[in-house]
C-alpha cells in the first residue's frame, strides 16, 4: 500500500510517499517538497498574508498531482506551529479545504511531541528502555519521555530555530549581546517543562529527531546521510559548546560551506545549536543519539496500526474529490 504524508511545517512543505503495510517497516518511495516559510508571510497582526496562503494552496495542488501520478491510495495531511499559532490559522485551514478539498489536521504541540516520540520508540524498540526525545522544529521545540509507545510527559515550547532566529538574532552575523540574551531566554523557557520531565528519572536513552539535530550532528562529525539510516550518529555536548561559538562568528553565507547545512537552514543553525546545548545541559546528559524517524514516520505508523485493528480503509473523504481525486481513487 502506498501512503502519503503531507507535512506543512515552519520551514518547508513536504509530501512523502512510502510503501508500507501493517507489520512492515515503511520504505520511502518518493518525495516532493519546497521551501516555504509561512512565518515570513505574517503581517503585523500575526496573520498569514494572501501571498503566503496562495503559495501554500499552489503547493498542495501540485502535491496532489504528484501523489496521484505515483498512485498513492491514502494520504495524511497535517500542519504544525506555523499555522497553529497564526492569528488567522482557522481561516487559512478553511480556505485550503475550500480551494483544494484537502483537510489539514492541526496538531497541537503536545500531539506533535507524542507522535514524534512514537516513531522514535518504534525505531529503537522496547530494549531501549525509557527514552527522552528532543525535537527542534522551525517554530517549536518538543520534549517527551516515557517507557511505553506514547510518552508519559510531553511538552512543546516556542523555541523553534526559525522563530528564535527571527525574533532574537536579526543581525548576520549576530552580536555577542543578542546571543547572550537568547541563551538566557532559552534556559528560562525550557526550565519548567524540563523540570517536570526530569521527575520521571534518568532515561536509558536520549535521542534527537528533526533536520536541525541531524545537521548539527553532521557539522560535528557524524556520518553523512548517504551512508544510510542504520549508521549510529551522536551529538555531544562538548562539540555543541565549541560549535555554538564558531557559528556565532559565522555569517549565514559562511555556514553554507559546513557539511549538512542547506541554504534554507543556514541562518537558523546557531539558534538550533543553542537550543540543543541548553537542553543537554538542563537534562544533564553528555550526548544524544540521532533518530532517523520523526513526526512523519510516527503518523504513518499510527495509520498502519489503524489498518490492523479496523481493516482496510477507504480513502478519506477529501481523497474522493478535487483535482487529483479521480486518479487516486
Amino acid at each position: 500500500m502506498r501512503l502519503g504524508v503531507l507535512d506543512i511545517g515552519s520551514n518547508t512543505v513536504h509530501l512523502l510517499l512510502v510503501d508500507a503495510h501493517p507489520g512492515a517497516q515503511p520504505v520511502a518511495y518518493a518525495s516532493f517538497k519546497r521551501p516555504l516559510s509561512l512565518v515570513q508571510h505574517l503581517d503585523a497582526e500575526g496573520n498569514i498574508d494572501d501571498a503566503g496562503q496562495q503559495e501554500l494552496i499552489d503547493f498542495i495542488l501540485q502535491a496532489w498531482e504528484f501523489a496521484a501520478k505515483h498512485k498513492a491510495k491514502d494520504l495524511l495531511a497535517f500542519c504544525t506551529s506555523a499555522i497553529r499559532e497564526s492569528t488567522n490559522g482557522a481561516a487559512v485551514l478553511e480556505r485550503v479545504q475550500r480551494e483544494t478539498t484537502i483537510t489539514l489536521t492541526e496538531l497541537t504541540g503536545e500531539e506533535e511531541a507524542a507522535m514524534t516520540f512514537f516513531a522514535v520508540r518504534r525505531w529503537h524498540g522496547w530494549g531501549a528502555g525509557s527514552i527522552l526525545n528532543l525535537d527542534i522544529g522551525g517554530g517549536s521545540f518538543e520534549m517527551a519521555q516515557g517507557h511505553d509507545e506514547l510518552p508519559q510527559v510531553a511538552h512543546s515550547v516556542p523555541l523553534g530555530a526559525g522563530r528564535l532566529t527571527r525574533e532574537w538574532l536579526p543581525e548576520d552575523p549576530p552580536t555577542a549581546k543578542s546571543v547572550k540574551e537568547l541563551r538566557k531566554h532559552i534556559k528560562a523557557t525550557m526550565k519548567g517543562p524540563a523540570a517536570e520531565i526530569a521527575k520521571l528519572g534518568a532515561p536509558n536513552l536520549v535521542t534527537g529527531s528533526s533536520k536541525s539535530f541531524r545537521a548539527l550532528a553532521r557539522i560535528t562529525g557524524a556520518a553523512p546521510s548517504s551512508m544510510g539510516s542504520y549508521v549510529k550518529r551522536e551529538l555531544h555536548l562538548s562539540d555543541l559548546g565549541l560549535w555554538s561559538q564558531r557559528l556565532t562568528a559565522m555569517s549565514a553565507a559562511d555556514r553554507l560551506y559546513l557539511p549538512g547545512v542547506s541554504e534554507a537552514r543556514a541562518r537558523q543553525m546557531l539558534a538550533a545549536a543553542l537550543v540543543a546545548e541548553a537542553a543537554l545541559q538542563i537534562f544533564k546528559v553528555p550526548s544524544l543519539q540521532i533518530s532517523p524517524w520523526a513526526l512523519r514516520e510516527g503518523l504513518i505508523l499510527r495509520r498502519l496500526d489503524q489498518l490492523v485493528f479496523d481493516g482496510p480503509l477507504d480513502p478519506p473523504a477529501h481523497v474522493t474529490a478535487g483535482p487529483a481525486a479521480a486518479r487516486m481513487a
